[in-house]
C-alpha cells in the first residue's frame, strides 16, 4: 500500500509544499524563505531554503542559478553541521551535473551526498543519492552494473510504501527493458509506475510514465493513442512548468512521428525541443534531438554524404558523454539509411 507521494526535497519550513507545486511558486517562496533564514541567522533553514532554489531552478531549465544555489545550501549545511543536509545539496549538485551532460562529475557528487547520507542517519538522502548513481548509470547504458541496484532501490522503496520512489524506480528498469527489447515488459512497468503515480497524486512521476508507454505503443504502430498520452503528459508539464521534461516530451512525440513516417511533423518536433534542450544547457537531449533531426532530414531527401558526416559527429558527441546506448542508435541509424561505414568511427 503507498501513501501520498511527497517531496522530501522541500524541508524545513517549506515541508508542507506538494510534490506538484508549481515550481515558479516553489521558487518565489523558497527564495522568500532563504531571505528570512539569512536575516534571522538559521543556517540550517537557510540550507533547506537553498536546495528548494536550486532544485525548482535546475527543473525550470535555469542550471546557473542552479548551480549557485546547491552550493549556497550546502555552504549554510556545513555552517549548521548538518550531514543529511549537507547530503541533500550535494545530491542537487550530482543530478544537476547530470542534467548538464558531465556524468563522471554527477558519479563522484552522487557518491559523497550518499556517504553523508549515511553518516548522517538520513536514509531518504541516501536512497535518492543511490538512486541517482543508477540513473547515472542507466543513462549512460551500463545495465549490467545498475540493473541489481534498480531493483534494489525498488524492493526498499516497496517495503517502506514510497510512492514516487517505487515510480522511479519502476520507470527506470522499464527503460532498460524497452531498451534491450523486451517491450512486454517495459509496458507492464510503465503501466504500473503510471498506475501508482495517479493514486498517489504524482503528477509528475505519472507524465514520465505516459511518456514511456507512448513510446512502446508507438514502437508497436499505435501511433494516435500514443500521441493522446503525450498530449495528456504535456499538459502536466506545461501546468507544474517542467522545462526538462517537456523538452523530452517534444523529443518523444518526434520519435513517435518519425516511426509513423510523419517525417515533416517530426523534423518540428525535433527542431522544437534542439531550442528547448539548448536554452537549458541539456546536451544529452541536446544530442538526441540532433539524432532525430538528422534522420528525419535524411528521409526529407538530405544528401547520403551529409548524413554520414552528421552521424559521424554525433557518434563522437556522444561518446565524450559517455551514453553508450545513445551510440547505439547512431549505428543503427546508419543501418537504417544505407550508411556504409569504412572501419570504426574515432571517439577522442
Amino acid at each position: 500500500m503507498y501513501g501520498k507521494a511527497f517531496a522530501p526535497e522541500y524541508r524545513g519550513a517549506l515541508g508542507a509544499l506538494s510534490v506538484n507545486s508549481s515550481l515558479e511558486d516553489v521558487l518565489e517562496q523558497a527564495l522568500e524563505q532563504r531571505r528570512r533564514a539569512e536575516l534571522s541567522g538559521s543556517a540550517l533553514e537557510s540550507a533547506h531554503a537553498g536546495l528548494a532554489v536550486a532544485e525548482a531552478s535546475r527543473r525550470l531549465g535555469r542550471v546557473e542559478e542552479a548551480e549557485q544555489a546547491w552550493k549556497a545550501s550546502y555552504r549554510a549545511a556545513r555552517q549548521a553541521e548538518d550531514e543529511g543536509a549537507m547530503a541533500w545539496a550535494v545530491w542537487s549538485g550530482g543530478t544537476l551535473a547530470r542534467q548538464r551532460g558531465d556524468l563522471a562529475l554527477a558519479r563522484r557528487w552522487l557518491a559523497a551526498a550518499a556517504e553523508l547520507a549515511e553518516r548522517g542517519g538520513d536514509i531518504v538522502a541516501r536512497g535518492y543519492s543511490l538512486a541517482g548513481l543508477a540513473e547515472t548509470g542507466r543513462i549512460q547504458g551500463d545495465y549490467a552494473a545498475v540493473g541489481e541496484l534498480h531493483e534494489k532501490l525498488l524492493a526498499e522503496a516497496r517495503r517502506r510504501g514510497e510512492a514516487r520512489h517505487t515510480v522511479w524506480a519502476l520507470e527506470g528498469i522499464a527503460q532498460m527493458h524497452r531498451n534491450t527489447g523486451s517491450y512486454d515488459t517495459a509496458l507492464a512497468l510503465f503501466e504500473e509506475a503510471a498506475e501508482i503515480a495517479q493514486k498517489a497524486d504524482d503528477a509528475r512521476g505519472r507524465a514520465w510514465a505516459l511518456r514511456g508507454i507512448a513510446d512502446v505503443l508507438s514502437v508497436r504502430g499505435d501511433t494516435e493513442r500514443a500521441l493522446e498520452l503525450l498530449s495528456e503528459a504535456e499538459g502536466t508539464c506545461r501546468e507544474m512548468r517542467l522545462a526538462g521534461a517537456l523538452a523530452y516530451n517534444h523529443k518523444m512525440r518526434g520519435n513517435v512521428l518519425f516511426r509513423a513516417a510523419r517525417y515533416e511533423e517530426a523534423h518540428a518536433c525535433y527542431s522544437g525541443a534542439l531550442e528547448e534542450f539548448r536554452a537549458m544547457g541539456e546536451p544529452r537531449g541536446e544530442a538526441l534531438s540532433r539524432l532525430g533531426l538528422v534522420k528525419s532530414r535524411a528521409r526529407l531527401g538530405r544528401d547520403l554524404a551529409q548524413t554520414a558526416a552528421d552521424l559521424d559527429e554525433l557518434y563522437v558527441t556522444l561518446g565524450r558523454i559517455g551514453l553508450l546506448h545513445a551510440r547505439d542508435m547512431v549505428d543503427k541509424a546508419r543501418t537504417e539509411l544505407g550508411i556504409v561505414t569504412a572501419g570504426a568511427v574515432p571517439t577522442g
